[in-house]
Parts: C-alpha cells; structure tokens; sequence
C-alpha cells in the first residue's frame, strides 16, 4: 500500500492534559480550548470568524494504533465492536474529527468550544461546517 505524508497546520491547546479525563465527545463538557496555526498558514486561517463552525481534522497523537476492537465507550459492559463503527481515538490511523464554534479569532489562533482534544495535539486540517446538501 502507499503511504501518504501529512503536516500539522497548527497545534491545540487546551486544560485537557490527560486523554482519560477528556470528555468523550466535544459537547459533553469540553472546556475553551485554542487552536494555533503555524505561521505559515496564518494566511489560510485570516477569514474565519467568531461564529463560523468548522470541522477540524486532528491527528490523536497518544492513540494506540494496534487496536482494532474496543467495548464502546470504554464501559465493559457493553460488547467489543470494530474500531470503524466507534469513535474510539484508538484505531490504525488515529485521526480525529471534531465539530467546533469559533468564539475568537485573532494573531493566527482560534479560541474554540466543542473541542474534546488533549494539549498539544496536532491540528492537520480546518474545513468550515456546509450547510444541508439537497438530496439528489
């Protein structure tokens, strides 16, 4: 198989010090939390504004990426499922998908809610939230 190279476009940075304390999802608790561009891509950031949601691609640099089977939610309770039919941050390429409001821009950085992330991990893309596509 090929093998493709990414680079983060900016880093988080959050409360959020330790993945087992983070919130499982982004609307369940997650505290302020900023994203800072490299400068390099300041220009790519200069139009997002307070009130835009985006889409940020994360790349879940503490995830363990031999998994392939996890109880979802961490409750053991509940049966083992394919990491791609959960959320798990454990999966072979650990990419995270979160959906953010901005509440501030500025300086290259967003202030963000909605971002269950931990400090430092790396941000590999922004797309903004579309609105419904008709159904064709």
């Amino acid at each position: 198989m090929t093998s493709y190279e990414v680079r983060p476009v900016a880093r988080v940075e959050s409360p959020l010090q330790d993945r087992t304390a983070a919130p499982r999802q982004g609307d369940e608790g997650a505290p302020p939390a900023r994203v800072v561009f490299a400068p390099e891509f300041h220009p790519a950031a200069a139009d997002l504004r307070p009130g835009d949601r985006l889409v940020l691609l994360t790349w879940l640099h503490e995830a363990d990426r031999e998994v392939q089977a996890v109880h979802p939610r961490s409750d053991p309770a509940r049966p083992r499922e394919g990491v791609f039919s959960t959320r798990s941050p454990d999966r072979p390429n650990p990419i995270g998908l979160h959906t953010v409001t901005v509440t501030a821009a500025g300086n290259g950085t967003l202030t963000v809610t909605g971002l269950e992330a931990i400090d430092g991990t790396p941000v590999l893309d922004v797309k903004p939230v579309l609105g419904e596509v008709a159904a064709r």
